[in-house]
């Protein structure tokens, strides 16, 4: 199989499904990181410019540990929109990496880059299978099921499915690390110590499901897309 894991900022899929990536890696699948925003606006001190570089290289570092290649941006951070250029990007990610299953954030997520995302997605997927939509790559005709990641911290998202990931909490970890640039920024714009809330919301997912770490998911119930197994590791 071939995953793709699609989040709207560089570190939003270690945060949020990195243990579940690493769980598929482990079973032999390919994994594909993709982020549409280029995280340029996320820091008191750096520059824009000099952070989307920076958070570039802390976006392929972390995809190193896993094995997986790094794809994107195509936006700048508050300037994702639904809007021609954008799709027509998104699907030639899609169409590039041809996936057998697509993960992405929820609509449901707390701020508009991650529930533009989702949306994106989700419309760029379908159109991606479409042959007379011509853009850099040919048509994937293949409609794959999607799964949305939890939000920041679990609110308003009820898992309907779960992926213990004990034993890769601490790659987890590092691979989040590897985004150096946002440690400092979220504990003085947010209050937070990022590490230690990512295993705090793993802790609670898997005191759900009854194991020490886990990640909670939402299947994308839409036509053609549902599937009568569990896909999920």
């Amino acid at each position: 199989m071939r995953i793709l894991a699609v989040g709207a900022h560089p570190d939003d899929i270690e945060f949020l499904c990195a243990g579940t990536l690493i769980k598929f890696k482990k079973r032999g699948e390919e994994i594909f990181m993709a982020y549409l925003c280029n995280g340029n606006k996320g820091h008191f001190e750096i520059p824009a410019p000099t952070l989307a570089k920076m958070r570039e290289e802390e976006a392929k570092n972390s995809a190193k540990i896993l094995g997986a290649e790094s794809l994107g941006p195509v936006a700048s951070d508050l300037e994702l929109y639904r809007d021609k250029p954008t799709m027509e990007k998104v699907i030639d990610i899609i169409r590039k990496v041809s996936p057998d299953l697509i993960i992405t954030h929820s609509p449901l997520d707390y701020m508009c880059d991650h529930t533009l995302t989702s949306q994106i997605v989700c419309d760029a997927s379908f159109m991606a299978t479409l042959p007379n939509y011509k853009t850099n790559y040919p048509a994937y005709t293949k409609i794959v099921p999607i799964y949305f990641m939890d939000t920041m911290t679990g609110i308003n998202f009820q898992p309907t499915e779960y992926v213990d990931i004990t034993e890769f909490i601490e790659t987890k970890s590092k691979m989040l690390l590897c985004h150096i640039s946002q440690a400092k920024w979220l504990k003085e714009h947010d209050g937070i110590d990022y590490a230690e809330l990512m295993k705090k919301v793993a802790s609670f997912r898997g005191l759900q499901c009854g194991v020490p770490f886990a990640e909670g998911f939402q299947v994308y119930n839409a036509w053609g897309r549902i599937k009568p197994k569990r896909l999920l590791p």
